[in-house]
């Protein structure tokens, strides 16, 4: 079975797993099960998963790895794994500053938001500073300012900025 952990609390040594056989792809994302720590929930079963069922050795799970278990007894997990694309954290490529700067002086055209990756985002942000009479330049201007800020901190990939 594949899922996707949803959390994971390294003082009890357990963490929650979403599985979602119509959402699920390799490098996409569910939505996740906020249950108790400890649990994963495959379907309308929930099993138990700790640290020990973890067979990814010097890599501690974390949110949004996704991953493959085996259904054990009791409703246990086990041979709990990651799946390839998570053995390496995403690299920053783009950077903050000049995506912050886009924003604040040409966030009405949707620069930065090109410059992330948002492509569709960028489109209608340019439709509702037409369709505003300009009024829609501060909608780029407040993301160029959280983009600054680091509330904005990652590309359309998922990536960090840097």
């Amino acid at each position: 079975m594949n899922g996707n952990i949803a959390n994971y609390d390294p003082e009890t040594e357990a963490g929650t797993i979403k599985y979602n056989d119509k959402v699920f792809t390799l490098l996409g994302k569910v939505d996740y099960y906020l249950g108790n720590a400890g649990t994963i929930k495959y379907n309308d079963k929930v099993f138990t998963f700790q640290l020990d069922d973890w067979q990814a050795e010097g890599i501690v799970p974390e949110e949004g790895d996704d991953v493959e278990f085996e259904e054990g007894v009791a409703l246990a997990a086990k041979n709990v794994r990651l799946i390839g694309a998570f053995l390496e954290k995403p690299k920053a490529v783009k950077s903050k500053y000049i995506a912050a700067l886009l924003g604040i002086l040409l966030g009405w055209l949707g620069l930065h938001r090109f410059y992330l990756g948002h492509y569709k985002l960028g489109l209608i942000q340019i439709v509702v500073t037409l369709l505003t009479a300009g009024f829609g330049a501060v909608w780029g201007f407040i993301e160029g300012a959280l983009i600054f800020a680091g509330h904005i901190n990652n590309d359309a990939k998922g990536r960090p900025l840097k």
